[in-house]
């Protein structure tokens, strides 16, 4: 992997009909605290390595039809954590015929949030 000035990153940009309730949604339920970049019709936020985009749109089929998957080992504690804080539309965490261990969001506008890990061996 490219680290430092040659690394290459692929960030998602989702569609928003609200920055607002989306700001408060990522920030309050899935801890996104840190800000970027805000304006009316364009936001950033990142939480540690995470970092996603939202543009501004009226239409709600765009959020409906859309979806961002994130990955990698940390996906269990994420998932006991928004099971604490009880973010609603949250999926159990399971293994998916994929082989790859999954659970999803929706978010309030409709944007699918899929993260997965390789599955962990079991004790």
């Amino acid at each position: 992997m490219n680290e430092g000035h040659d690394r290459i990153e692929v960030l998602p940009v989702l569609p928003s009909l609200d920055i607002d309730k989306t700001l408060a949604f990522y920030r309050d339920a899935l801890g996104f605290t840190e800000i970027v970049y805000q304006a009316a019709d364009y936001l950033i936020l990142r939480r540690d390595d995470m970092e996603l985009h939202f543009w501004r749109t009226q239409d709600a089929t765009l959020c409906q039809n859309s979806s961002v998957y994130l990955r990698g080992g940390g996906i269990g504690a994420l998932h006991a954590e928004y099971r604490e804080r009880g973010v609603e539309r949250l999926s159990d965490m399971e293994v998916r015929p994929w082989n790859m261990e999954e659970f999803y969001i929706h978010d309030p506008h409709g944007n699918l949030l899929r993260f997965g890990r390789v599955p962990q061996p079991r004790d």
